[in-house]
């Protein structure tokens, strides 16, 4: 009889362990268990800044985000397929897709221009490409960055593919001029011949907090110009600038010259090409998304060199107030066009369709419907940053545009010629791209509770349904932190930004598990936001606001207000899980910890060893933002430390060290979950870097032993904000930076159980 290696003896060991809640003495890298993960349901969420149609396979389109991926939309089960999970922590600046190009004789080939900042420190940008339509991807690393989550990101597609030769493709940089590839994008050159203006300041915007490159943001193909096989000749290419913007190649690249007769005095948005071979372009004072207060369309025919003003509302002279964003046309009927309006917020964004090539335009919306049941915290958001706007090439009463929170799309788009309503559905099953700033799991109701970037935030009874925002009043534009006090859970207490000058409160407090909500009933100073803290007995709350210089607590939710004594000018409050008169505090400049006893009324500096090293772990070169601390629940005046570059401490408010870790190299987030079966610990979660290997880990035993349970192909960018499940052992939430919130739990055989009210299990 053959017997088995050893090391599958360790492993079946190991596996027995885990499915006991146990964990076994070896190596981290012998450790395994499977998860299962699954988005946290929101629905959109963030900018979808480019739509792609294949034109020769019905059914087959991507869409781009700023800060969370591509995605390419399943036909079949009527939901996107993200494409860029497997973006690991360290690579997360490519999660932003500054442009995706498709070849159009070759329906497998997928390419994404990936760089999500243009700063130094974020590094250069890659092309991502695929042969098989994104199930994997080969990097390509490029010699300058990109900006996916930049100025101008809703233009394009600075990313063209030769309809005529797939090999060839070219690309438009913010900072570097334009750039050709003859071997499907797998190396590049830079087209020396392409005027400086690419890269001149008047290609660079500016609005009141940024100034950031722009660089080229189109290139178009004429593909009557070639033979199929041989390079395309006639190639334009559209920089951001309010000068001489549009430029065009009748040797395929290699020479260029401006397109006589065009606009001057704007930035080109867009160039779309109509079957008649005409062309249409969109134009706006700025680049977009954050302003535009002038636009028009034109429409350019080569063949006469003619150039004519088709902007749906003329401007009559003078500066419109918004500017366009994008036109489409009709792939079958080059006389039917679609064109959005930019930063016309009042009233509000529009669509205009013409059936005559722009001669004569009306505004859709007036004779639409939308159906919001796929995300119905939608009804409260009129669509915004409509930079992009497609008709399907197969189906033109199928059309898809973008906004600042997700894809809407059209059913009947014919009937609107006749009379009729056009019905718009949100259609982003799948796509998530929300960037949550805060997570808490109560001890009862519901299993999650958000504060999320742009979208306040969310209680989710069921985590497989997108539900309305947190009830109003208030109602934030941005959520900031969520807290639940440690004894109480139905108490909660978030922070928000408001947009308005309503002077509203921008602190509110919940008393019935984040059901309803009200705003505290004063502020204590400062720029509001910041964070707050709740005492473990619901009866007390610390709130240090942006730029307030300290904290302030509250026993009757903000109608008196006590400043603390002690804190330090800038820091981060929480508070202990158990004990209702001790908070703690966190310098957020060189990583101090602070105590109180009393309720946050006074605080005073925590020494010991474990205040020693809060303040070794912001020394050069880490920086404040490299450490955090966290109060464990379950236990008094026991907190845990984590920094980005030096590991996990455990220790006590008395300032002893408990335990140091010698594995972990770094830790990003930590979280708090169920016990497992027969200890009393706390689970614990944690985002970071164990023994050489980035991910997510798992320990059941205060961190003596640690279990990976994410694997390269779910790695999600950014993960950030990790907490555990206190009644369903093994459940994990976390944020992710552009992805949404995930939750993950152990993978079981059989089909997978509901989440909305999830079994607990029994220690």
């Amino acid at each position: 009889m053959r017997l088995p290696k050893p090391t599958n003896i360790i492993r079946l060991v190991s596996r027995c362990l885990l499915l006991l809640g146990l964990s076994a003495s070896l190596p981290v890298a012998a450790q395994r268990v499977s998860y299962a993960w699954h988005n946290v349901r929101i629905g959109g969420g963030g900018y979808v800044s480019g739509l792609v149609f294949h034109p020769a396979e019905k059914g087959l389109y991507y869409a781009r985000t700023d800060v969370g991926g591509a995605y390419r939309w399943d036909a079949v089960a009527s939901h996107w397929v993200p494409l860029t999970d497997w973006i690991g922590a360290k690579d997360h600046n490519l999660m932003g897709i500054d442009s995706l190009a498709l070849d159009p004789a070759d329906p497998d080939w997928l390419y994404l221009a990936a760089g999500t900042y243009t700063v130094p420190q974020a590094g250069n940008a890659a092309i991502l490409r695929s042969h098989d339509r994104g199930h994997s991807f080969e990097r390509v690393d490029l010699p300058f960055p990109l900006g996916g989550n930049e100025l101008g990101r809703g233009n394009g597609e600075r990313l063209a593919v030769d309809p005529n030769d797939g090999a060839i493709l070219f690309l438009g940089s913010r900072t570097a001029g334009l750039w050709r590839s003859a071997d499907h994008a797998a190396h590049w050159s830079r087209v020396d011949s392409f005027p400086a203006v690419a890269t001149s300041l008047a290609a660079t915007a500016t609005n009141s907090w940024r100034r950031q490159p722009i660089g080229i943001v189109f290139v178009v193909f004429d593909p009557t110009s070639a033979a199929k096989g041989r390079p395309t000749q006639v190639v334009y290419a559209g920089v951001s600038t309010r000068e001489t913007s549009l430029f065009r190649s009748t040797d395929g690249g290699a020479h260029w010259s401006a397109v006589p007769g065009q606009p001057i005095g704007l930035r080109p948005n867009h160039m779309t090409r109509g079957a008649d071979g005409n062309y249409y372009l969109t134009y706006g004072d700025e680049p977009g998304p954050d302003q535009m207060h002038d636009g028009a369309v034109w429409k350019f025919s080569p063949t006469d060199r003619r150039w004519t003003d088709i902007t749906p509302i003329p401007r009559h002279g003078k500066p419109s107030g918004f500017g366009w964003g994008d036109i489409a046309v009709d792939a079958h009927d080059p006389n039917i066009l679609l064109a959005t309006t930019f930063c016309h917020y009042t009233p509000y964004d529009e669509i205009y369709r013409s059936i005559d090539g722009g001669r004569h335009w009306a505004a859709v919306f007036p004779r639409s419907s939308f159906d919001y049941s796929n995300a119905a915290w939608t009804r409260d958001h009129h669509p915004h940053w409509m930079s992009d706007i497609a008709i399907d090439p197969f189906d033109p009463d199928h059309v898809l545009f973008v906004t600042g929170y997700g894809v809407w799309a059209s059913r009947n788009m014919r009937a609107f010629d006749h009379g009729g309503t056009v019905n718009w559905w949100f259609q982003d099953t799948g796509l998530e791209e929300t960037v949550p700033l805060g997570l808490a799991s109560p001890a009862e109701g519901a299993h999650l509770l958000s504060a999320v970037g742009d979208l306040d935030g969310f209680r989710h009874d069921d985590l497989d349904v997108a539900p309305m925002q947190f009830a109003a009043p208030p109602r934030y534009a941005n959520g900031y932190s969520i807290e639940v006090a440690g004894r109480a859970p139905q108490v909660v207490v978030r922070t928000g930004r408001i947009r308005d000058a309503s002077g509203a409160v921008r602190a509110a407090y919940s008393l019935d598990g984040a059901k309803s909500w009200h705003a505290f009933a004063s502020e204590p100073g400062g720029e509001g936001e910041g964070s707050i803290a709740v005492a473990a007995d619901g009866r007390g709350a610390l709130w240090f606001p942006l730029d307030a210089g300290n904290g302030y607590v509250t026993h009757d939710w903000g109608r008196h207000w006590s400043a603390a004594h002690g804190l330090p000018k800038a820091a981060r409050v929480f508070a202990d899980r158990v004990d209702p008169q001790r908070f703690y505090a966190q310098d957020l400049r060189d990583g101090a910890l602070f105590l109180s006893r009393d309720g946050g009324l006074h605080f005073e500096a925590l020494g010991g060893k474990l205040g020693a090293i809060a303040q070794a772990f912001h020394q050069p070169p880490q920086r404040p933002t490299d450490a955090t601390a966290y109060a464990v629940p379950g236990r008094t005046g026991e907190l845990y430390l984590i920094s980005a570059r030096a590991g996990v401490v455990r220790g006590r408010a008395d300032g002893s060290v408990l335990w140091q870790s010698t594995t972990i190299e770094a830790a990003d987030s930590l979280g708090f979950g169920r016990a497992a079966a027969g200890r009393d610990e706390p689970t614990l979660f944690l985002a970071g870097k164990v023994a050489g290997q980035r991910g997510l880990f798992r320990s059941i035993d205060s961190g003596a032993h640690w279990l990976r349970i994410n694997d390269d192909a779910h790695q999600y960018g950014e993960l950030g904000h990790v907490t555990g499940d206190p009644r369903q052992f093994g459940r994990v939430y976390f944020a992710s930076g552009g992805r949404g919130i995930f939750y993950g739990d152990p993978a079981v055989s059989g089909p997978r159980t509901a989440a909305a009210s999830p079994k607990t299990e029994t220690p």
